[in-house]
C-alpha cells in the first residue's frame, strides 16, 4: 500500500485518486505509525518550505520517514514535497529540510525584464536525461508538458541527482533522486495524462521494491 502524509499541507486527495487512476491503491495517513508498514510514501506539499517542514517535524513523520527511506522504502515528494528532501531552503528566515538530496532549495532570479513572472505557474517542457534512466519517466510521452507552481527550486549539488530539468529563466531541476528517493517540482496529480503516468510508474515501482523494504 502506498501511504499520503497528511501532515496539514498537501493536494492529498488529488494526489490519491491521481495514484489510483494509475491503477494501484493509495490511503491518506496523518498517523507517523503508518508509515513502517507503507510499501511505499507520498509527501505531498503546498505553501512556505518552513511550514510544511515544521508540520511533517511536529506532526511526528520525521524520524519514521528516515526510517523507512534507509530500509529502502520508495519515497515520493511532491512539490514542496521535493523541496524538503533537499538539505535546506533559503525561503522567508530559511528553513533546514530532510537531507535526503544533496543541495539547497533557491528563489527564481528576478524575473524584470524578462516578462517571467514568479511564481512559475502553468504547463511547461520536460527534457529528460538521456544518460539517466528514471523508472518514474518510463510512460512519458517523447515531449511531455506537466503543470507546474512554485517559486523556488532545488539548486543541487550533483549532477547525477538530476533525471529531468524545465526551464523558466533559468534551467532548473524537475524531476530528481537517489536510489529509491524521488521528487517532482511539478504537480503530477494535476498533468493530466503525464502526470497519471508518472504515479503509475512511481505505483509499479514501488510493487517491485516496496515490498523488499524492511522497517
Amino acid at each position: 500500500m502506498i501511504v499520503v502524509i497528511d501532515y496539514g499541507m498537501g493536494n492529498l486527495r488529488s494526489a490519491q485518486k491521481g495514484v489510483e487512476k494509475g491503477g494501484h491503491s493509495a490511503v491518506i495517513s496523518s498517523s507517523p505509525a503508518d508509515i513502517s508498514d507503507a510499501d511505499g510514501i507520498i509527501l505531498p506539499g503546498v505553501g512556505a518550505f518552513k511550514d510544511c517542514f515544521d508540520g511533517l517535524a511536529d506532526g511526528g513523520f520525521v524520524d519514521p520517514l528516515m526510517t523507512a527511506v534507509a530500509a529502502g522504502t520508495p519515497l515520493l515528494g511532491i512539490c514542496v514535497g521535493m523541496q524538503m528532501l533537499f538539505e535546506s531552503s533559503e525561503e522567508g528566515e530559511g528553513s533546514p529540510g530532510l537531507g535526503l538530496l544533496p543541495g539547497n532549495v533557491v528563489r527564481f532570479p528576478d524575473a524584470k525584464g524578462t516578462g517571467l513572472k514568479v511564481p512559475h505557474m502553468g504547463w511547461n517542457r520536460l527534457d529528460i536525461s538521456p544518460d539517466r534512466p528514471c523508472p518514474l519517466l518510463a510512460n512519458l510521452s517523447t515531449d511531455p508538458y506537466v503543470y507546474f507552481v512554485h517559486s523556488y527550486y532545488p539548486k543541487v549539488d550533483r549532477n547525477d541527482t538530476v533525471y529531468a530539468s524545465s526551464e523558466y529563466g533559468v534551467v532548473f531541476p524537475a524531476v530528481v533522486g537517489q536510489d529509491n528517493v524521488f521528487g517532482t517540482q511539478f504537480h503530477p496529480e494535476k498533468s493530466q495524462t503525464e502526470g497519471i503516468g508518472i504515479l503509475s510508474a512511481f505505483g509499479d515501482y514501488v510493487a517491485r521494491e516496496g515490498s523488499a523494504a524492511t522497517v
